[in-house]
């Protein structure tokens, strides 16, 4: 007898016996707002099951005869609710009724990807105008690289690989430094001149680096002198008292 090509882990229908409908593949679900970053995480999430032909249109439904429609029906539904687990409740309600996980990838495309020049412009919008504020700096560096990273989608992929090309990304890299160092609190503005006085053009996770050491030796140097503090009002006290 011949053996079910389903069963097989390398076959686009194979379901491992950890994967059940209620699995949720991403942390952060649709909301109709955050698609880029969503489609990206689903789509990884996907591929790591072997899935993502479920969507792309790569397996077509095979007629009814096709000794594979059982298994692609099985891995349709599956991927239509891991799909439908990936997205808020009143997203999901929308959806319920499709008869395909191509449907509902297409029926959310259609719904939540805006158009490139709305978007880039909102994107950069974002960009300038964050600054550190109250934020930590690897928390104000995240945010920063999770709208360029967010913008970067946008931009056409280099198929050229000479030296121009390397010119542009390493300007690019270069205005990244800037804005990050741009939205620094004032605060920072020692260490923002040394960076900037700095022969060599340093890489963002450098420049990242280099600020964040400096925010921990003022967490240092604060209790520091939270402890000396204490002992030189008591140096006082004690002044006063002899006084």
């Amino acid at each position: 007898m011949a053996r079910d090509q389903s069963d097989d882990p390398q076959n686009p229908f194979f379901l491992h016996g950890a994967d059940h409908p209620s699995l949720v593949l991403v942390s952060n679900l649709l909301n109709g707002n955050n698609y880029n970053t969503w489609e990206r995480a689903i789509k990884i999430a996907l591929t790591v099951k072997n899935k993502l032909g479920s969507i792309d249109g790569s397996y077509d439904q095979p007629s009814n005869t096709d000794s594979h429609a059982a298994a692609w029906s099985r891995c349709n539904s599956m991927v239509i609710s891991w799909l439908l687990n990936a997205v808020t409740k009143e997203i999901a309600d929308s959806l319920l009724y499709h008869e395909s996980a191509q449907s509902i990838w297409t029926n959310l495309q259609l719904r939540y990807q805006q158009s490139n020049a709305p978007r880039i412009y909102q994107l950069k919008q974002s960009m300038n105008n964050l600054v550190q504020g109250s934020l930590s700096i690897n928390a104000f560096y995240t945010r920063m690289k999770t709208i360029r990273d967010d913008l970067k989608t946008y931009q056409p992929a280099p198929t050229c690989h000479c030296g121009n090309m390397k010119a542009w990304n390493d300007y690019q890299e270069q205005e990244f430094v800037m804005t990050f160092l741009m939205g620094l609190n004032p605060s920072y503005a020692a260490v923002r001149a040394q960076i900037l006085m700095m022969e060599c053009s340093l890489s963002i996770l450098k420049v990242f680096l280099l600020v964040v050491q400096e925010e921990r030796h003022r967490a240092i140097g604060f209790d520091a002198h939270a402890e000396t503090g204490q002992g030189s009002g008591s140096s006082v006290a004690l002044t006063q008292g002899r006084r």
